[in-house]
Formats: C-alpha cells, structure tokens, sequence
C-alpha cells in the first residue's frame, strides 16, 4: 500500500478496489482525510463544519462491514461531504446565514439516506453562498480557490468545488439553480453534474427556487460523478417532482468511445460575451473529440440567450415563496445580496413571471430541438475564468442586467430542465481553470457521460492538483 496521504489525492475509482480487498481501512482513511483538512482547510475555508465523530463513527461500520463480508459497493467507507443546505440528522443545517443559525434537522435528506445506504463517510457540511445564490452574508467567508487562494471558487456550491479539487473528500454534493455545480466546477478544475429537473431527489434540501433547483455531484474524475448520481437518482414519494427513469448503465457509456456519437455546436453561442481563453478551451477541445471520431453538428442557437434574461424573474418570486415564513419579518437578518433578490421578487409582476414561464416553455422546446440534431450540445461552463476575489466582491448586489450575461450558459437548462455535466479542459495563460459542458436530452445522463468519458481519455485534466 501507498503512503495514506497519497491516496488522499486518489479518486474513487482508485481507491475502492483497495477498500473492497481490505488493502486499505476506511478508518485509516477518515483518519487521514479529516487531518489533511484540519491542516489545509485553514487557507480554502472550504468547511462549514467539519464532522468527526459522525465521519469516525460511519467508517468504523463501515469497515466492521466489509471485514464480515458486506461490501455495498464503490462508495463504502469513502469520505465524501455536503453543501451546508442539505440536512444531516442532529447536525446543522444553516445555508450561510445567521437566520438560520442553530437550526438542527431531526432526519436526513434524501440523498444522504441514499448515500448512507451506500456505506459514504459523511466528513461535514460545506460552504456555500447565502442560501445558495451569489453573495456571501457578511459574517461568513467566501472560500479560496485552491488554484490559487486570492480567486474566485464559483457560486453557491464554491464549497464543494473546493473541497473536491483540494483533495479534503473525494466526492462532495452541490446544488444548481443557476449554475451552481457548472460554475465551481469549471472554476475549480473539477467534473459536476446538473441531471435532469427530477433525476435526484431535493426532499430535505433547502430551497432557493423549487422549480429551478437541482442536486447533483461534484468529483475528480467523470467516472466518480456518475458512480455517485447512479447511488442518488430515483423516484422519491417525499419529492413529487421526481422521475420514474428506466436504470442506465453509466459505467458502460464511459466506455463507448465516439463512434456514431454526434457534438452539436454553435460558434457564435460559445464566445460571443465569453472570455476568449474559455471558448478557445471549448473550440480546440472540440477538434480533439473530432479527430477521436466524433461527428459535429453546426447549430444556430442564439435564442438560448433569452433564458438568462428571465432567470431572475422566476429565481426571486420562487424564493420569496422559499422564504415566506423569514422574510419580510427579518428582513434586516439577511446579507445585501439575498436581501436585494427578495425585493426584487416583490416588484416582478404577473405578467413578468408569466413571460418568464413563457420563456421557459419555448427554450425547453428550442433544446429539444437542437438536441434532435446530435446526441449533446458543447459549450462552455461559464462565460468568464475565474478571476480574483477582488472582481466579485461578497456582498456587492449585482446590476439586474448583469445577471443574464453571467448566467447565459447555465440558465438555459435550468429552465428546461436538461442535463448537462461539467468536466476541464485546459488552463489560462494565469493558471486558472477552463471547463465546458456537454448538455443532453431528458433523462439521457448516459450521453454526456459517455461525451465527458471520452473526452477525459484523450486529455489528463483531470490529473492536474492545485495542491
């Protein structure tokens, strides 16, 4: 066996077959994993909350477990960790706000039902921004970039990018409403999943906006991503929005290759507003999976664009809904950035939200038809490299027209609902991160699976550590 503190920088792939055969203990590993976070976390402040008594007590049954012969499968006695709006039983759930402060949830979500079941260590909670949109309260510290600790690590579930790319879990689990698993995906050098509106259960997570709202994973490799949303997807009677999808074999579409597989692209979509580093990524990675047999696609989807200018009118009048029992009776409590989308939600008439829905409707069927031309459609993750701190300070309420260009890439799926995954491709002239994402029909996960699978085999993005 490795030394244990290499393998903390392992993915799941790699060290699952060592836990199955007892070559390494999951004990060991927690052990391991929560003092490589006590040492480094201090610089990212990925963590909300680090639990190790939980995280100690899971991998002791863990290993009890698999020494009598109870393997549950690739996730048992790995540690993995939670955005800080996802409820943990007799653990904090606080979503970065002093409103919500003490509030301690008597059951699990059901993702950590399903993660429990599947034998994860549950390390803690990790940071986000307050109740998931983009600034920070003011009593809480936006995480560091583990590329580089004076920059950007994304939007709400910056957290759980950071922790996964700084190798303090091996997996973590996100949350996106508006990019929210693309953007600290991207901006952290790691893979994250947006699923389908309904692949994975939301019962006993926080909303920001129920209609717009995905969980999903963040991880290492796109192997780990789909091992993880494998163990997550499913119909769930607390959840009525759930699926009822037939079981894919996400192991085997990373295996399928190019062959046949058809990547729609529109040029002028994927750099037109866009930092030119990300769409030269996006573009150069697209001649790779060309010359590995893909077949590209020319699309002409500039009224993708529409979305975004309509996200912040159902985001804010579907949070004031979430936040009916706070707001406006503590309405001082909030940081400026939440507080000013409340208001916001307040002004948006009728007829503006029935716009915006009509917008939804038309940008689902736009998707759909683009997505009848090719298996999936490539762009990239977010318009911008993740630049210093500095440029998005933490508590700066952001121009109402400043939202849409930001969210132009990620808004679209959220109002229709397709999946889309999140992997990198490439570095900036400054060492930042690139990433794209390969959008896929509804209830196809296979698909960009196998588009994000193929792409990682040609590259060694995924390779590269900030630490």
């Amino acid at each position: 066996m490795g030394n244990i503190d290499d393998l903390l920088l392992e993915t799941i792939q790699t060290i699952a077959p060592m836990i199955e055969s007892k070559t390494i203990s999951p004990v060991d590993l927690t052990e391991a994993m929560l003092n490589r976070i006590e040492s480094v976390d201090e610089s990212i402040g990925s963590y909300a909350l680090v639990t190790p008594d939980l995280a100690m007590d899971e991998a002791r049954l863990a290993e009890s477990q698999i020494i009598a012969g109870n393997y549950l499968g690739a996730l048992h006695g790995v540690p993995i960790a939670l955005k800080d709006l996802i409820d943990v039983a007799n653990v904090p759930t606080e979503c970065a706000s002093t409103i919500l402060r003490g509030n301690i949830p008597r059951t699990n979500a059901t993702v950590v039902e399903k993660l429990k079941s599947a034998g994860a260590v549950t390390l803690g909670k990790l940071n986000l921004t307050e109740f998931a949109l983009y600034g920070y309260h003011p009593e809480f510290t936006p995480p560091a970039n583990p590329w580089n600790l004076e920059h950007w690590s994304g939007v709400s579930s910056s957290g759980s990018g950071a922790a996964t790319a700084a190798s303090l879990c091996y997996a973590s689990l996100g949350t996106d409403t508006g990019g929210s698993i693309r953007f600290p995906s991207a901006a952290c050098g790691v893979v994250g999943i947006k699923a389908t509106f309904g692949k994975i259960s939301r019962h006993g997570v926080f909303p920001l906006s129920d209609t717009l709202d995905h969980t999903g994973p963040i991880a290492r490799c796109v192997k780990d991503a789909a091992l993880m949303l494998s163990i997550l997807e499913g119909r769930d009677p607390k959840d009525p929005s759930t699926r009822t999808d037939p079981v894919s074999d996400y192991f085997g579409a990373t295996c399928k290759g190019l062959s046949d597989f058809k990547i729609g692209l529109d040029p002028i979509y994927c750099s037109k507003g866009c930092d030119t580093e990300m769409s030269a990524a996006t573009f150069t990675a697209v001649d790779l999976l060309k010359s590995a047999g893909a077949t590209i696609v020319p699309l002409d989807a500039p009224e993708l664009e529409n979305a975004a200018r309509h996200w912040l009118s159902i985001c804010s009048v579907d949070a004031l809904m979430s936040h009916k029992k706070l707001f406006p009776e503590r309405r001082e409590d909030y940081g400026p950035v939440f507080r000013a989308l409340l208001e916001h939600g307040e002004t948006v008439s009728s007829v503006e939200y029935a716009e915006a829905t009509r917008q939804r409707q038309y940008t689902t069927a736009l998707i759909n038809d683009l997505l009848s031309k090719a298996d999936v459609i490539v762009c990239p993750a977010m318009p911008t490299i993740a630049g210093p701190q500095s440029d998005y300070p933490p508590q700066q309420v952001a121009a109402v027209e400043d939202i849409g260009p930001l969210v132009k890439f990620a808004a679209p799926t959220n109002f229709s609902g397709h999946p889309s995954i999140t992997i990198p491709n490439g570095f900036s002239a400054g060492g930042m991160p690139t990433g794209m994402q390969f959008i896929g029909r509804h209830g196809d996960e296979a698909s960009i699976i196998r588009a994000a699978a193929a792409y990682e085999e040609l590259t060694d993005w995924q390779k590269h550590k900030p630490l």
